[in-house]
């Protein structure tokens, strides 16, 4: 059996935090994993824009709920599941990622958490594990699943190492400079052949 692993922001689903940042005019938050490899970095420069600004939960999700994903990611993710497993491997947050995963049919999702406080203020994050998408396809690997992942930043590329295949899906240039080794597919019609390129290559 094949586990798919997929990333979801950028794969599946906008980013959620360009959408903020379009929705509030705050450019700082445009700032992603394409651009910065250190997630914790990231991160707690997103916690302090949002603490200087007075932003909070209530704010994020109301942009949240206006989100829909992207065109045809539905329709792939459904005709990937009838070929094999899918597993989502996110550095999002189930505060997020709630609404989105309804519009694609509620598939496994591994991400992270935040803590809100009493006021709605996001005041940290909580990560379930240090590179979560790779120790997440090793572990599907020492269970003698077959595994091929695939995202679109630097956050997702020890992902790719650790399985059996790896692909970026519409990954920005620096990122496919960097990592030349792994097949770029940049719509879903050339992602699904890509998957079964890599099945073809990792079945026994």
């Amino acid at each position: 059996m094949i586990v798919a692993c997929l990333d979801l922001e950028g794969v599946l689903i906008p980013e959620i935090w360009i959408g903020f940042a379009e929705h509030t005019g705050i450019e700082e938050l445009k700032r992603t994993t394409r651009d910065e490899p250190d997630y914790d970095v990231l991160m707690r420069y997103r916690l302090d824009i949002l603490a200087d600004r007075g932003l909070g939960m209530a704010d994020i999700q109301e942009v949240i709920a206006g989100l829909v994903p992207l065109d045809g990611a539905a329709a792939f993710l459904d005709d990937l599941r009838t070929e094999m497993q899918v597993v989502i491997l996110s550095d999002t947050f189930y505060q997020f990622a709630k609404p989105l995963m309804a519009q694609l049919g509620w598939p496994t999702l591994f991400c992270h958490d935040l803590e809100v406080d009493a006021t709605g203020k996001v005041v940290d994050y909580h990560l379930r594990q240090r590179d979560p998408k790779r120790k997440a396809v090793e572990a599907l690997r020492s269970l003698n699943f077959r595994t091929i992942a695939s995202g679109d930043s630097y956050n997702d590329t020890t992902m790719l190492g650790a399985a059996d295949a790896g692909i970026l899906f519409c990954p920005p240039e620096n990122v496919v400079a960097e990592f030349p080794q792994y097949p770029v597919a940049r719509d879903y019609t050339e992602l699904r052949t890509e998957f079964e390129r890599a099945a073809d290559r990792i079945q026994p």
